[in-house]
C-alpha cells in the first residue's frame, strides 16, 4: 500500500486578506466557522501533523485533530519582508519583487529561496515514501506548493502559478520516490445542484 499524504491549507485570517508575508496571526471568527464547517471532510489519517504557523495549528486544532507542529513544513521565510504585504513591498522594492518572482534561487528578502523551500519540503516528503502512512499535515499554501513541485519533478518557476485555496486538500500518494497527485477539493461538501 502506498503512502498517503493529504495536505489541508490553512482557514482563512487577516494576514491572508491582506497578502501579508509570513500571515502568523490567529484565526478569525469566519476562518474558525470554516474550520469547523470541514472537520467532517477530513479523511482518515495515521499520522496528523501541521506546519508551525499559528493559523495552521489552529486549523488543525478546530478541525479535531491531534497534530504535531513540524519545522520542515515551516512556511517559506521571506527575511526582512514578514509582516510587509505583497503591495508595501512592490512599491518599496519593485526590483527586488521583480527578481524573486523570476529566479527561483533569488532570495533579495534575505530568507529562504524558492529552490531552498523545495528541497526542504521535498527532503521531508521523501522521508515518508517507503512507508505506508495516511499522513494528514495542514501546512502553508508555499509549502503545498513546494510539496507538488518536488512530487511532480516540475521546474521551480511553476510554483508561482498553483493556487492553493484555504480549507482545499491535495492529496500525493507513492510508492519508492513515484508520486501520484490527486487534485485538490474542497474539505466541505459542495451542495448538489439539479438543472431547470
Amino acid at each position: 500500500m502506498p503512502v498517503r499524504v493529504m495536505l489541508v491549507a490553512p482557514a482563512v485570517n487577516e494576514g491572508l486578506r491582506q497578502a501579508r508575508f509570513g500571515g502568523d496571526s490567529p484565526l478569525d471568527q469566519v476562518g474558525q466557522q470554516q474550520a469547523r464547517a470541514a472537520a467532517a471532510g477530513l479523511p482518515p489519517s495515521t499520522m496528523q501533523t501541521s506546519s508551525p504557523s499559528l493559523r495552521c495549528r489552529q486549523t488543525a486544532t478546530v478541525l479535531g485533530m491531534d497534530a504535531r507542529s513540524l519545522t520542515e513544513l515551516d512556511d517559506l521565510d521571506v527575511g526582512r519582508w514578514h509582516g510587509r504585504s505583497l503591495e508595501e513591498v512592490t512599491e518599496s522594492e519593485p526590483q527586488a519583487v521583480a527578481t524573486w518572482l523570476s529566479d527561483p534561487d533569488a532570495a533579495p528578502h534575505g530568507g529562504e529561496s524558492l529552490t531552498r523551500l523545495v528541497g526542504r519540503v521535498g527532503a521531508w516528503l521523501n522521508d515518508r515514501a517507503d512507508g505506508t502512512e495516511r499522513v494528514l499535515a495542514v501546512a502553508e499554501p508555499a509549502v503545498i506548493r513546494a510539496a507538488l513541485v518536488h512530487a511532480l519533478g516540475l521546474p521551480p518557476q511553476v510554483f508561482w502559478r498553483l493556487d492553493v485555496r484555504p480549507l482545499s486538500l491535495t492529496e500525493i500518494t507513492g510508492r519508492a520516490g513515484r508520486w501520484n497527485l490527486h487534485c485538490g477539493r474542497p474539505l466541505t461538501p459542495v451542495a448538489a445542484t439539479t438543472g431547470p
